[in-house]
């Protein structure tokens, strides 16, 4: 049961949440959490704080994001205001503001709070509010950013637990588009920096080898020094890719770094492997700002957990294709696991599935396909899958073949 931004008004608040399990919309940063398990407790939270800081120095994707479609968001929060949320709360830097914010305030109408004024009392507040932080990189921090914005400390806690759920600006736009179209999530806004001889903001499938990202910015895996390595992530939040060869693009990849190991080594932090060189390099120099190229690689390599970290906490997602199966861009190529957290996987390009493991998906593009392919909506692919919940414990049940008409009929194996 997938919802329109049409129907928005008149769906029920549980249908969000399947909404967006249909098209695999996982947090486009940080965890990479798939992003139906904050929505499916939509009903106890009153208030949306958009994480707009980009606490990253050399990241745009979220700015661009916010100032290109900004007539898209306030479609967005139009709908979303009064039927799920009391207040959207777009919490942004106020270095941005002049640069990349005012179409954004002009779109939405919003109430602006500068950073002396903060925190905001939403309980006083309604519609869109734009609240204005100092520049500091950790306010990127959902738990951070909402102590400075909202007032809340939530500890241990989910920021759901004390009424907010939290977005970042790329996430929200995958959900429009889900909500507007039925959109899949198959595509990924990333940034190339480090040592590259060019920085490069692209659009680029999800899958995408780190071959193929580097190549863009006049690098490769194959002729990086003994002393480098790759990260995924930004310069002060990111992770070292222990396998170059086989990483494809995730939906939570916002970066693609090339690093000094010894300096990498000297500014890891903790034993999650956290690395933060923000302070070791220069980050200033000629950024890209907007998407100047979308890749077209030959293969993608599709992972069926977006954050193998949290493998446990989410279940990976079961493949519905097999070798040599012909696949269209947009079309579901894996439902989500049938334990725990789990999400549902799409095909981001046209092509022949060459390898399904317990981890991936592997497409090779079709030959001689020179023209970029119209990624099909959830709706207009060919695999029949349909969706429902169970009437008894309100499990989301994904199957290829559904003959029944009413979806409140169903009860699942586990509860029959």
């Amino acid at each position: 049961m997938s919802v329109t931004l049409q129907q928005l008004e008149q769906a029920e608040l549980s249908d969000l949440a399947t909404t967006l399990r249909n098209a695999g919309v996982s947090g486009a940063g940080g965890a990479g959490m798939p992003s139906y398990a904050k929505w499916d407790r939509i009903d106890e939270v009153d208030h949306l704080l958009v994480n707009h800081q980009e606490s990253e120095p050399n990241y745009y994707i979220d700015k661009w994001l916010g100032r290109e479609h900004a007539d898209d968001f306030a479609a967005l929060f139009d709908a979303l205001v009064d039927r799920a949320f009391e207040t959207v709360v777009v919490g942004a830097k106020a270095k941005d503001r002049d640069e990349w914010m005012r179409e954004f305030e002009a779109a939405t109408d919003a109430t602006v709070y500068r950073p002396a004024e903060l925190p905001v009392d939403p309980d006083e507040e309604s519609g869109v509010v734009f609240a204005y932080t100092e520049d500091k990189y950790e306010y990127g921090m959902e738990s951070v950013l909402l102590r400075m914005v909202g007032g809340e400390v939530i500890g241990q806690d989910l920021p759901m637990d004390h009424g907010w759920l939290v977005q970042n600006t790329e996430t929200l736009y995958n959900i429009f588009r889900a909500f507007r179209d039925g959109e899949p999530t198959t595509h990924k806004f990333v940034h190339v920096g480090g040592n590259v001889p060019r920085h490069r903001f692209l659009e680029v499938p999800i899958g995408t080898p780190a071959d193929e990202v580097l190549r863009a910015a006049g690098r490769s895996v194959s002729d990086l020094d003994v002393g480098e390595l790759l990260a995924d992530g930004g310069p002060g939040w990111c992770f070292e890719i222990e396998n170059p060869e086989g990483f494809g693009v995730t939906k939570r990849t916002n970066c693609v770094l090339v690093l000094d190991g010894d300096v990498v080594w000297e500014n890891t932090l903790g034993s999650q492997g956290r690395i933060n060189v923000i302070s070791a390099y220069n980050w200033d120099g000629d950024h890209e700002t907007q998407p100047t190229e979308t890749l077209r690689p030959e293969r993608v390599r599709i992972p069926l957990v977006t954050n193998p970290a949290f493998e446990g906490v989410v279940a990976p997602s079961e493949p519905i294709v097999s070798p040599g199966e012909q696949v269209g861009a947009g079309e579901m190529i894996a439902t989500p696991g049938s334990d725990g957290i789990s999400n549902t996987q799409h095909a981001s390009i046209d092509g022949e599935v060459e390898r399904v493991t317990s981890e991936y998906v592997e497409i090779r593009r079709d030959s001689g396909d020179d023209t970029a392919p119209e990624v099909r909506t959830v709706a207009e692919v060919d695999r029949p899958l349909y969706w429902t919940w169970c009437r008894e414990c309100g499990e989301y049940v994904s199957m290829i073949d559904w003959e029944g008409s009413n979806p409140t009929e169903y009860v699942c194996h586990n509860c029959r």
